[in-house]
């Protein structure tokens, strides 16, 4: 009886990727009602929520108690913050990798 000595890749990637979605998920946003407003959140905290807000919103879908955007926030530079943290988010997750994954499959002789 044998026992394979490594993981395949893709349940190595598969594990790698809920972890990462349950460390993400730890850090998920939430109203502080006892903040008062002189820390209201701004722009490093608008990136943030920006950057986790797909992991933010499938955990708000089963916790009442975690939202996808602040509501008590500092204004536009929180807004710009969290716009830009979302487009972030999108090309770390959907980067260079993914174009050139499509070049080759697009490229002709192939």
């Amino acid at each position: 009886m044998t026992t394979p000595r490594f993981l395949s890749r893709r349940t190595a990637f598969a594990l790698l990727a809920a972890g990462l979605a349950l460390l993400l998920a730890a850090c998920a946003p939430a109203a502080d009602v006892l903040a008062g407003s002189a820390s209201q959140p701004g722009f490093w905290l608008g990136l943030w929520h920006g950057f986790i807000c797909p992991i933010s919103f499938v955990v708000s879908l089963f916790n009442d108690h975690v939202g996808v955007y602040e509501v008590h926030n500092s204004g536009h530079l929180y807004d710009f913050g969290f716009v830009f943290g979302i487009v972030l988010a999108a090309g770390v997750f959907h980067g260079p990798g993914y174009t050139r994954r499509r070049r080759t499959r697009r490229s002709p002789g192939r």
